[in-house]
């Protein structure tokens, strides 16, 4: 049984929200919406489109490179205008890597940390690996939701090197503010992969894509096959990717959240607060004088 809190803790709207968008075929409705996402008949795109902004509130659509879509997938995973996003280039930042809402952030406690209030997770179940989850033990954590309307690519906030990619097969939830509300553990039950950048030495900064409903599926840039809910394997993915601040990581085929994970050399930007829309590239992080 799916770990679920009673909804009557919620209010109308969100129960409505909640059972509209998580008690369905989430499996066949993502593979549905897979395929018809990619329909490129011109009338089926002007429709998909269409329906999209009447319901989506930040649909920049005038800072796409490319002002003709083939599809509703084409325009979901549009890239953007040149210096659309600029990139803070202060090597002590470390940059937000994508256009997000801030969720949860703040300090790991121990290996734990908040999904929302009164859900907590840890992070080794989330990476996966519990070497890895304590390289960010009493670390910090920062969520950032990508809305469906958003920019759906992803960057590096720092310079640095991935050696390897572990994709961990799992349901499609929906990640929006109810649904973490009610399910707990949800990043953990999600598709999701994990991509750790080597710093040279430095404290390492573990990103964590997670995908959701509808589309749940991503690319990564060096890796040839999609991740999604039809990937056979293998689930550890051997890589050398080098990647300078600023530069595409991948990109979700729908919006989702990426969970950041860094360690006590990096505290959060003065006024950083859950709500608050963040562009990729803007600081998130700022170095503290006293890491080594």
């Amino acid at each position: 049984m799916d770990a679920v809190k009673p909804l009557s803790r919620l209010s109308f709207a969100e129960r409505m929200n909640f059972l509209l968008t998580n008690r369905v075929p989430r499996r066949y409705l993502t593979l549905f919406m897979g395929w018809f996402s990619k329909r490129e008949n011109p009338l089926v795109r002007a429709l998909s489109i269409a329906t999209w902004k009447l319901f989506a509130d930040d649909l920049r659509l005038h800072e796409a490179r490319k002002t003709r879509f083939t599809s509703m997938h084409d325009c979901f995973v549009r890239e953007l205008k040149p210096g659309a996003r600029p990139v803070d280039p202060d090597p002590e930042v470390l940059t937000s890597p994508c256009d997000a809402v801030v969720g949860e952030f703040g300090d790991i406690d121990g290996l734990e940390v908040i999904q929302a209030k009164g859900f907590p997770y840890t992070i080794d179940e989330l990476l996966g690996s519990t070497r890895l989850a304590e390289a960010y033990r009493d670390g910090r954590f920062a969520t950032l939701r990508l809305k469906s309307s958003m920019y759906h690519r992803f960057h590096a906030p720092c310079d640095g090197r991935v050696c390897e990619v572990n994709y961990m097969s799992g349901d499609t939830w929906n990640v929006n503010p109810v649904a973490l509300k009610v399910v707990e553990r949800l990043f953990c039950k999600n598709e999701r992969a994990v991509l750790t950048l080597d710093r040279d030495g430095e404290t390492p900064v573990t990103l964590v894509p997670v995908a959701a409903i509808l589309v749940a599926s991503m690319r990564i840039h060096g890796i040839g096959a999609a991740l999604n809910i039809r990937y056979a394997g293998p689930n550890h993915i051997p890589c050398d990717l080098q990647y300078a601040k600023g530069d595409e990581m991948g990109y979700f085929e729908h919006g989702s959240t990426i969970v950041l994970f860094v360690t006590k050399a990096f505290r959060f930007v003065d006024g950083l607060k859950s709500g608050q829309v963040l562009r990729m590239g803007q600081p998130l992080m700022r170095r503290t004088r006293f890491s080594s």
